[in-house]
């Protein structure tokens, strides 16, 4: 019988960010301020400009489509959609990563909200999202600008893998979520792009922002907001998704939506199912969400969606992992979603002969919001996590990454 104390974890860790590097750890700060945090995960941040500068365009064209290093939204022609290049990190060879950028202008002024996806490589479901809103919206018929960012970590997508390959040393896999705000000048191609991007094209053109992601590949978790709640701006939006669970976490520092929060910008992450497929069933939640929001804004007219009130929304603010302490198969003896109790068996596990080693029990009571895919485990690697709320979390927690 194995269970794990309870515990707050980060959505990251959460969807399993790293299930190659068994028996390190690494701590979390779990009740630290989300701006205390980012200083101290990055010392040595380059300032972001007080206001978007002029667009540049870099004189070059991609498939017909312009290039730019900095973005003002404003400079476009206003009731039309724009697809542009922006020039992100150059490579080993002196070429660039290019990041595709949908912007929808409306006809008339209003708020800009950024949609951005593709931070991973393997998350494909939060692409699709993304592009279906853009697909729906008529920019003579809004108010205020929609930009969309869809292949943030582009080396990452090409190879449908969660991490940044980065070749300073190596074979180095780097995760671009805990990169943000990034440094132009930073010691790593996903720090200098995360720089760039967040300076010249993200942070400048954004009254809120949306990041969406995920599960990780060999993890499959449920449809769930992960936002902090006690942001009234990041609350009201949330709220608005039809989807079943919210994780209530400030989770780490260099994530995304904590990047643009300490900026003063509200913003929050979906996520949207499994890795490396599309899931049109759940995206679907998170694209009706998304244009409530827009309406929330004012930048789309016409009636709410289906909201949070229309479906009983779990909310939680801890996650506790179900971790492996045998080799085996794997058998789940619950569903995504699912709500379980305090000492119910949630998993199995049996050897090569087909003998039962290692049995998992909760040890809190909540729904299940995530569960190993792979069929196969080792000793070390999360098995399931249940969403839960934790009444005395601890300031600070260590966990296998």
């Amino acid at each position: 019988m194995s269970s794990q104390p309870p515990g707050r974890l980060d959505r990251r860790d959460f969807v399993i960010a790293s299930l190659t590097t068994i028996g390190t750890s690494a701590v979390l700060l779990a009740n630290t301020g989300s701006a205390e945090a980012q200083g101290l995960a990055n010392p040595s941040v380059s300032p972001a400009p007080d206001a978007p500068s002029a667009t540049v365009y870099t004189g070059d064209e991609i498939q017909g489509k312009k290039v730019v290093s900095t973005l003002d939204v404003n400079d476009l022609a206003a009731g039309k959609k724009h697809f542009l290049y922006f020039q992100g990190v150059q490579m080993p060879t002196g070429q660039h990563w290019y990041v595709s950028v949908t912007v929808a202008r409306g006809a008339r002024p209003g708020k800009r909200v950024v949609l951005v996806s593709g931070v991973h490589g393997d998350e494909m479901s939060s692409v699709h999202a993304v592009q279906s809103v853009m697909n729906q919206l008529d920019p003579a018929e809004m108010s205020g600008t929609v930009m969309a960012v869809t292949d943030v970590s582009r080396p990452a997508i090409e190879g449908m893998q969660r991490r940044w390959p980065n070749s300073g040393r190596g074979a180095d896999l780097i995760d671009m979520n805990r990169e943000w705000p990034g440094n132009e000048n930073g010691v790593t191609a996903p720090s200098r792009h995360a720089g760039l991007l967040f300076n010249r094209l993200l942070r400048p053109n954004a009254d809120a922002a949306i990041d969406f992601h995920t599960g990780t590949t060999g993890f499959d978790v449920t449809a769930f907001n992960l936002a902090s709640m006690d942001v009234p701006e990041v609350r009201a939006m949330v709220e608005l998704y039809p989807v079943g669970q919210i994780f209530d976490n400030h989770v780490y520092p260099g994530v995304l939506h904590n990047a643009f929060v300490d900026a003063g910008i509200p913003s929050f992450t979906p996520e949207i199912g499994a890795a490396r497929v599309l899931n049109l069933e759940m995206t679907s939640l998170f694209v009706e969400g998304t244009m409530n929001v827009l309406k929330h804004h004012g930048i789309l007219a016409g009636p709410m969606g289906r909201t949070g009130k229309d479906v009983g929304v779990y909310i939680g603010n801890s996650a506790l992992p179900i971790i492996a302490t045998q080799g085996g198969l794997v058998e789940h003896l619950v569903k995504l979603n699912d709500k379980v109790e305090v000492g119910q068996k949630v998993a199995i596990q049996r050897n090569s002969f087909g003998q039962v080693v290692a049995e998992y029990t909760s040890s809190v009571a909540g729904e299940v919001t995530g569960q190993r895919s792979d069929a196969m485990s080792e000793p070390g690697n999360p098995l399931a996590f249940i969403l839960f709320n934790n009444t005395t979390p601890d300031s600070r927690e260590t966990y296998p990454e």
